[in-house]
């Protein structure tokens, strides 16, 4: 199996302010960012490097992994 992106994505989300919110469905955790007030889902499960640019370009994150 691949590497994890989700310690290095949570890192970047917490690092902006981001705020976890609840566990969603299955693998998956519910996101919060402040700034814009936008919410979105974050698999736990993240080993794909495009999936986790994809989920910071939803929260609002310029910055990638």
């Amino acid at each position: 199996m691949g590497q994890s992106f989700y310690p290095q994505l949570r890192d970047i989300l917490l690092a902006h302010g981001c705020q976890f919110l609840r566990q969603g469905k299955g693998s998956h955790e519910m996101w919060h960012n402040p700034t814009n007030d936008r919410r979105f889902p974050v698999p736990v499960t993240v080993v794909n490097r495009h999936t986790a640019n994809e989920i910071l370009k939803q929260a609002g994150i310029k910055e990638k992994i």
